[in-house]
């Protein structure tokens, strides 16, 4: 695929307000405050951040492993 025809502004991971609720909702059994949910986006923004590097690299060594033929030896 060419890089001109990749839709540069795609998001590859989301997580809105409503699914933070649900989740709220499924674990401590009530929806967050306003207050509530800005220190949730600052814990979700440090966990994502936190070793992004590291998530990048798994993806990636993932990704061409899967796609290079196997190097295993018949006995």
């Amino acid at each position: 695929m060419n890089m001109e025809t990749i839709n540069k502004e795609e998001l590859l991971f989301y997580i809105d307000k409503e699914t933070m609720q649900y989740e709220a909702m499924r674990t401590i059994g009530r929806y967050l405050t306003e207050e509530e949910l800005d220190i949730a986006k600052d814990g979700l923004e440090w966990g994502l951040a936190f070793d992004i590097e590291t998530v990048y690299n798994t993806i990636l060594l993932e990704m061409i492993n899967e796609k290079s033929p196997s190097t295993e030896t018949k006995a």
